[in-house]
């Protein structure tokens, strides 16, 4: 009896943290940030001051190479509420996996069940007797999954937080002492007239990769905009727990999905696309730490469990880079494939020095059509590489040409716009890389190098009909073609 009462004690300090009482069971809020670069005065950028993110940074740890899992919403967030690769799952191509889309039923689609051991953190804070909410209720997850069974809380009205959060209604119905587990989603880069213009468009610094034009400078301008306006929004969060008696027992991760909205930062996986700010606060962190080790966003579910005593499990992907003793990751992995009716396929690797980038469909130039074409932005950009009007450094990416492999080196070339694939001074590094991402692929079983299933790219047909040009949908076209013709 001694034993089994022992055994249980075991089981309840493993499942609840060092406290022994429930309501000492610290609180876990995610701060998700949309399309949103890390320009915050924190992370070193002049134009504008982020007080209030700032404030936040000053609390806990801030991490300078954080990347995310794809340069893509719904993918990054598939692989960080799992901490699991989108690729190990399933869940790599973007918005893959709907019975519906935007009203429209799909009938036979491309149903996408996780595996018994891959349990979404949600479910797992409920499990351990956590309160779940998710502010603003963008879920955006690529396989099945039930709100109900996520979340206990989620606004009536759907959008961009923090309103619900503001007014308390997030925690309202828990019980006493009940801890809770909260996503509040902040629209971010995608605030658009929400956020006023404050930004001389004059005064932004224009990446070389791009030409000096309005439309790129109202866009960059326009980001930081959003940006001020986010950061008033993480005012109003940081308020309201104080206001609650909630702020000194909430671990808060602030982290963005991914970069910006312009071409080669959203979708791809360059730096602006996937290297994204994080910063921690809890209890025990450090105040004012800077944290230089890789950092995946997987990384984020195994260290919200773990900060909430919940055990990791062994199969997760993720690492509690928050753990004491903690060996930092040697590299870290991202991924693009599918995004909308665009068919792409690259993966990366990052290691502390170097980046490397295997693009799979050379066939095909980094401006494929997609869901951009429409953007002033985008027309200027064709405009201009059609008038020739493009220098070296931009038609690295605007071209029509593009390598199969590139390798940059990151502390020399941050802009990644000296590719050293060929050069020979770094063929032991491009080999390295080269092995590094074979054998994760082969560890992890890459689903992604496989093609998209017919009923997926049915699917993206029913979705966005006449836009889907690239040469995989001409299959599918001849096959349903067939299949509904008359039968003699």
């Amino acid at each position: 009896m001694v034993i089994r009462c022992l055994w249980t004690l075991l089981l309840v300090a493993c499942c609840f943290g060092s406290s022994a009482r429930g309501a000492e069971r610290p609180n876990v809020l995610w701060i998700y940030l949309e399309d949103v670069s890390g320009w915050f005065s924190c992370y070193g950028d002049t134009l504008i001051e982020t007080p209030h993110i700032d404030e936040l940074a000053a609390s806990g740890a801030k991490f300078t190479r954080f990347y995310t899992p794809a340069g893509v919403c719904s993918a990054t967030r598939s692989a960080i509420v799992t901490g699991m690769m989108q690729t190990s799952i399933g869940a790599h191509h973007h918005r893959s996996c709907r019975a519906t889309f935007r009203g429209k039923a799909m009938g036979e689609y491309d149903r996408n069940d996780l595996p018994k051991h891959v349990v979404p953190l949600p479910i797992r804070f409920r499990q351990a007797g956590y309160w779940t909410f998710n502010e603003g209720g963008k879920d955006d997850y690529n396989f099945e999954f039930s709100l109900d069974e996520f979340y206990h809380f989620v606004p009536k009205k759907r959008g961009w937080g923090p309103a619900a959060l503001v007014a308390g209604d997030c925690w309202k119905g828990r019980a006493d002492g009940q801890p809770f587990f909260g996503q509040v989603q902040l629209g971010g880069g995608k605030l658009g007239r929400r956020a006023p213009a404050k930004i001389k468009r004059s005064a932004v610094q224009v990446p070389p990769y791009y030409p000096d034009v309005p439309e790129v400078r109202e866009e960059i301008a326009h980001h930081y905009d959003c940006l001020l306006k986010t950061d008033a929004q993480v005012g109003q969060i940081i308020a309201a727990l104080k206001r609650d008696g909630l702020y000194d027992n909430t671990w808060i991760f602030l982290f963005s999905d991914h970069g910006m909205k312009l071409h080669r930062h959203k979708q791809f996986l360059y730096e602006g696309g996937i290297q994204m700010p994080l910063i921690v606060v809890g209890p025990g962190v450090k105040a004012g730490s800077v944290r230089d080790d890789l950092v995946s966003g997987i990384d984020v579910s195994a260290a919200s469990l773990a900060a909430a005593g919940i055990p990791v499990p062994k199969q997760m992907e993720g690492r509690n880079f928050l753990a004491p003793g903690y060996q930092p990751r040697e590299f870290v992995v991202a991924a693009r494939d599918r995004c909308d009716y665009t068919i792409e396929k690259i993966r990366a690797v990052v290691t502390p020095r170097f980046k490397y980038l295997r693009n799979y469909l050379t066939d095909r130039p980094y401006m494929q059509p997609t869901y951009k074409d429409g953007w002033d932005v985008s027309k200027r950009f064709r405009a201009m590489m059609a008038a020739g009007e493009m220098n070296a450094t931009q038609k690295i990416f605007f071209s029509d040409q593009r390598a199969a492999e590139e390798l940059y080196d990151l502390n020399a070339d941050p802009h990644e716009i000296r590719n050293l694939a060929e050069d020979p001074k770094y063929a032991q590094d491009l080999a390295r890389h080269r092995q590094m991402l074979a054998k994760w692929i082969e560890e992890t079983g890459d689903q992604g190098q496989q093609p998209e299933s017919d009923i997926g790219l049915q699917c993206t047909l029913k979705r966005w009909g006449d836009k889907c040009v690239n040469p995989e949908y001409d299959r599918i076209r001849e096959l349903s073609r067939k299949q509904a013709a008359p039968k003699r």
